[in-house]
């Protein structure tokens, strides 16, 4: 049996390092060409591998790590201060989803149970798909980017409830009263512990392993804590994922959390990726082949279900409908989590025969598909940003008088954006008396920065109509300081397309972005990256030593090369 483990890793690892690499050219996240693997080698594939039952323990192990890490990167002090975008948006995008799938499935499901369950499957998406493709187009800060986030923390969350929930819809559990009492309180019992561990037990555990300097003995630590409170909320007759997430928890108190989250995620990585594709190997294509039609059908109903939930939840919290869409768009497909969830229905016979096969090839479809719809979903938004619809949902521009403090609104500075490049430039602009007025997409900023006395109103800047409400045609200057590079461009053109005289000056992340920025009609562009290796550069002179003349002087000579090299480069608008 040992031969055979042996063998049926190292064909995993080695088929999964070519399927990876084909799914890298193509774009296509890592998780997706796992469950690749996994079909390819499982019993309905190829049939390369023996020990399926010694996978899936492996798979085990790699649920359990994961959930730790997720609950090392949260914390207790964190948690209590979820903002509104994470409740209120997270509890929406979940319960509505349920409700729908709940209503749409029940006619073909036997019991109530059932059809919850399978909004539950629903309601979760994928996390590491939708983080690795916001990191990859440096969106992660967007409007956009930060409400998928928020949600997809609300999911992770979500998850322990809903593992314990399922044996409940599943019939498992007569006396419901009784066990929802008793499950209660557990439940305190393991708040309790979580409490007391986090502050006083864990710390000074770790403090005092910490001090030896002995990696192998913090490491070992680290799991001994894990595997004891899995162990403790097992004996409880809780779940065992229940256990990591809390685990992972009272780490994340520690001031030793990042450094045990460093040395466990190399192992969570290798063990995920054998929980991936565990997955895989369970799909029968066999009966994908029979049921195309089905399938397909099942995977574009899930994703449009999901978009146009996780949409309307947006514009619910405030989002305009550009933004909406691409949170939509962003959130359609079912996630890792729901593959856990399934194993918990699949042991309490909540998902049984043609149902599972389904829910695991919409899953690996909708997951499959993301990257191909995300890389597309700014020319998505501005095709349904073309409809009819009304246009305080496009724009989210609230009616409000512009007080731009002393003087008229004319020749006046419009700053897109209110982070911390925004806030600075308005500070210099209130100082040197230039009237200004400041478009921002955060509801709570604008309400907050209104109370100060800010000149800011809440409107999406690709729209003309909040352009011309921050009076364009009058503006002198507009600086774009947004984290969005698609937003950016977009604001870019329109602005001068509605003043062809403006100056606009655009702040930018990477120096790829300025030579588009340029053609869409920027006068001047700022690219942090390029700023950063100026800054870096005089603070390495400075440190041997070199006068501050030669230093500025030179500095001043790369950027003037620096600076007409990327407008050369460019067309003239």
């Amino acid at each position: 049996m040992e031969v055979v483990i042996l063998n049926d890793i190292l064909i995993i690892f080695a088929l999964s390092i070519g399927v990876l690499l084909v799914c890298h050219r193509l774009r296509i996240p890592a998780t997706v060409g796992l469950l690749l693997t996994g079909i390819l080698a499982g019993p309905h594939g190829l049939k390369l591998v023996r020990a399926v039952h010694e996978v899936e323990v492996l798979a085990e192990i790699g649920v359990l790590l994961l959930l730790f890490t997720i609950g090392m990167e949260f914390s207790l002090t964190t948690l209590a201060k979820l903002k509104k975008t994470v409740l209120l948006g997270g509890s929406l995008q979940v319960v509505l989803t349920c409700v729908a799938v709940l209503l749409l499935t029940r006619p073909f499901v036997a019991t109530w149970g059932q059809a919850i369950f399978l909004g539950f499957l629903a309601a979760l998406s994928s996390t590491a798909i939708v983080l690795k493709l916001l990191q990859e187009r440096g969106e992660v800060d967007s409007p956009h980017g930060n409400t998928s986030l928020a949600i997809l923390i609300y999911q992770d969350i979500i998850i322990v409830p809903m593992v314990l929930f399922t044996p409940l819809l599943a019939g498992a559990v007569q006396n419901v009263a009784g066990t929802l009492a008793l499950m209660l309180a557990k439940g305190a019992g393991i708040i309790l512990f979580v409490i007391v561990s986090a502050r006083y037990l864990v710390p000074k555990l770790l403090y005092h392993v910490a001090r030896t300097r002995i990696p192998e003995l913090f490491l070992a630590t680290l799991l001994v804590i894990c595997l004891a409170v899995v162990w403790l909320t097992s004996s409880l007759g809780l779940s065992l994922a229940l256990g990591a997430f809390l685990a992972g928890l009272i780490v994340s108190e520690s001031e030793y959390s990042h450094q045990a989250l460093g040395n466990i995620i190399p192992f969570r990585d290798v063990f995920t990726s054998f929980f991936f594709v565990s997955i895989g190997m369970l799909l029968d294509l066999g009966f994908c082949i029979q049921e195309p039609l089905l399938i397909t059908g099942a995977a574009l109903g899930v994703f449009l279900l999901k978009s146009f939930v996780a949409a309307l939840v947006a514009l619910l919290v405030g989002l305009p409908l550009r933004t909406a869409v691409l949170v939509g768009l962003s959130l359609g497909q079912l996630g890792e989590f729901s593959f856990i969830l399934s194993k918990e229905g699949l042991s309490h016979g909540l998902l049984a025969g043609n149902a599972y096969q389904i829910f695991l090839a919409v899953a690996i479809l909708t997951m499959a598909a993301t990257p191909f719809i995300v890389r597309y979903s700014a020319r998505i938004a501005d095709r349904i940003m073309k409809l009819p619809f009304p246009d305080r949902m496009k724009t989210r521009c609230v009616s409000c008088a512009v007080d731009a403090g002393p003087g008229p609104l004319e020749e006046h500075l419009i700053i897109v954006g209110f982070g911390l490049t925004g806030r600075n430039l308005a500070e210099a602009a209130k100082a040197a008396g230039i009237p200004y007025t400041v478009t921002e997409m955060n509801v709570d900023t604008v309400r907050a920065q209104r109370a100060k006395g800010e000149p800011i109103f809440l409107g999406d800047a690709t729209q003309d109509a909040v352009l011309r409400h921050a009076r364009i045609h009058q503006a002198r200057v507009v600086a774009v300081a947004i984290n969005d590079p698609t937003a950016t461009r977009r604001i870019t053109a329109v602005v001068r397309r509605l003043n062809p005289k403006v100056f606009i000056i655009v702040r930018t992340r990477y120096v790829i972005e300025v030579e588009p920025l340029y053609r869409m009609g920027a006068n001047m562009v700022i690219p942090e990256e390029y700023e950063t290796s100026v800054e870096i550069f005089t603070r390495v002179l400075a440190e041997y030593e070199i006068p501050p003349e030669e230093i500025n002087r030179f500095a001043d000579q790369v950027r003037e090369a620096g600076y007409r090299m990327f407008r050369s480069s460019s067309r003239d608008w």
